[in-house]
């Protein structure tokens, strides 16, 4: 249980922070820092490595963290969706889909052997750290993500497709690492986890989300559209359709994740086609085109959506990254961590990105930057704690969290200082070839 006095002193930093924030936004926009690596600094800062105002600890908070970092998760899923306004049939869609299955095959797959072989872990337990640490963040990862819906860049599209989209297909190693470790049924000869984890919850998530967010934005529109309905606060469109999204998947065993990535994809699909592309300047409209209002109304509800979850992800991601730096007083960092995250970081997430975007035309600066801004964060602290609900050994809870945090915290760092030098010279070109 968190102390009353930790909630208060908890919501007085939260409160000063986001104010600060916003007054120095531009300035701290032009300087080679992210708002995640001063919610990080904050956190060490007030916590037992600090001024100690504020103590967590994974293992006896881990009901309180897990819900509080799957609903910053969902949110930023629901969020990454609606970012992607390119047609299913649009070839680029290749690049996030094979980053999301191939990339993640190849990490899980490195990370498991230095699992075993470089860090003395059982075989379950060195695929339960894959599976933690391979999805990329679609929280902390916004500045290399997709800024409008309109937006064609093969480099934003892919990791924005990405983010979304290995949240999700992470869960089936999750599982299959609690299951060699005796926490899971796997079924005989690993049926089950074929069968269901794999091949049920997977598409089952995907259809069920795509259908929610397509029945919900099909009456939404209608509504405006055909009776010219003023429909209630537009936000809570986002919020409910996420809720009840993620609930129905949770009751018929498919992966919440995706069905609310899809969830919200379709809900943007839905607009486009009845509509137009949202990114479309919207025209003049007299008080009697009933139709084009409609039609504008509803842009302008997809727009305050949007915007909306934008800005409950910042929020979300101010409390989890502080969460992040009052933890680290709470771990033992081995010198293992010396050569594990360069390996990490330097090797296997290129070599992966490398094999997964095979057949696809991203080539050079594309392919460079992709394999560097793989962004590990709040998703991967997500499966820990999932993890540790499960009742994994402590022992084990105890390394898989120091090995965690320290790669998020590395992340934080590495990816913060150079994402703005190096998006403002990937755009200076881009600019420059046109």
């Amino acid at each position: 249980m968190i102390n009353p006095s930790d909630f208060i002193v908890g919501c007085i930093i939260a409160g000063l922070l986001l104010i600060a924030m916003t007054l120095a936004g531009s300035f701290i926009a032009r300087l080679p820092l992210s708002a995640a690596m001063l919610y990080l600094g904050a956190g060490v800062a007030i916590g037992p490595m600090g001024l100690g105002l504020i103590k967590l600890n994974a293992l006896t908070n881990v009901v309180m963290l897990e819900r509080l970092t799957e609903v910053a998760v969902l949110i930023s899923l629901f969020t990454a969706g609606m970012k992607l306004e390119l047609p299913l049939t649009n070839r680029r869609w290749r690049i996030p889909v094979q980053l999301a299955t191939l990339s993640m095959l190849v990490t899980v797959a490195a990370v498991t052997a230095l699992g075993v072989y470089g860090l003395g872990l059982s075989l379950g337990a060195s695929v339960l750290l894959g599976a933690i640490l391979a999805p990329t963040d679609p929280v902390l990862a916004s500045d290399v993500q997709v800024g409008d819906p309109g937006d064609r860049d093969r480099l934003r599209f892919g990791l924005t497709g990405e983010g979304g989209l290995n949240d999700g297909t992470a869960f089936p190693f999750v599982m299959l690492g609690l299951g060699l470790l005796g926490l899971h049924d796997l079924g005989e000869g690993g049926w089950r986890w074929w069968a269901v984890d794999v091949l049920w919850a997977v598409a089952g998530g995907l259809g069920l989300g795509y259908l929610m967010g397509t029945l919900v934005g099909r009456a939404i529109i209608y509504l405006r559209m055909r009776h010219r309905e003023a429909l209630g606060s537009n936000e809570f469109i986002a919020l409910g359709l996420i809720a009840l999204t993620y609930g129905l998947a949770l009751l018929s065993l498919t992966y919440g994740f995706l069905a609310v990535f899809a969830a919200g994809l379709a809900l943007r699909r839905v607009h486009e086609h009845k509509n137009g592309p949202a990114s479309a300047p919207l025209p003049a409209l007299s008080a009697e085109e009933r139709e084009a209002s409609g039609a504008h109304a509803s842009a302008h509800m997809m727009n305050e959506v949007q915007r909306f979850n934008i800005q409950l992800e910042s929020f979300v991601e101010v409390g989890i990254v502080l969460a992040v730096g009052v933890l680290l007083a709470t771990v033992k960092f081995q010198a293992e961590l010396l050569w594990f995250i360069p390996a990490l970081f330097l090797v296997i997430r290129p070599v992966a990105v490398y094999i997964g975007l095979l057949g696809t035309p991203v080539k050079g600066t594309h392919r460079r930057l992709m394999a560097w801004f793989g962004i590990r964060g709040i998703g991967s602290l997500y499966y820990l704690l999932y993890a540790i609900s499960h009742h994994i050994e402590p022992a084990l809870a105890k390394r898989l969290l120091s090995l965690t945090l320290a790669v998020i915290v590395a992340s934080v760092i590495a990816h913060g200082i150079s994402v703005t030098p190096l998006m403002k010279r990937y755009e200076a070109r881009k600019a420059a070839r046109r």
